[in-house]
């Protein structure tokens, strides 16, 4: 696999193994996929936490206070979506 970086990543890259934390570039990408990995774990369980108390939250449309949960949902992953991509730049 040819990855290709900008200068920046390929210069922090080389920091780190210049420090002396990691042997070799492959080890600091390694570790940062892991972490890139674990980071979009948390934010699984995040949103389907959130999902469960918006559910457990919502009066009975009986009752006539319902709201609509599927438009509410909708909205809150295109936020989640919107701060993931900021996030990524």
């Amino acid at each position: 696999m040819k990855v290709i970086l900008t200068p920046e990543l390929e210069s922090l890259i080389n920091h780190k193994v210049r420090a002396g934390r990691y042997t070799s570039a492959s080890e600091v990408v390694r570790e940062a996929l892991q972490l890139m990995a674990e980071r979009d774990q948390v934010q699984e369980l995040l949103k389907a936490s959130m999902r469960e108390k918006v559910a457990a939250g919502m009066p009975s449309p009986r009752v006539g206070r319902g709201s609509d949960g599927e438009a509410f949902m909708a909205q809150l992953d295109a936020n989640l979506a919107a701060i993931e991509a900021k996030g990524r730049k």
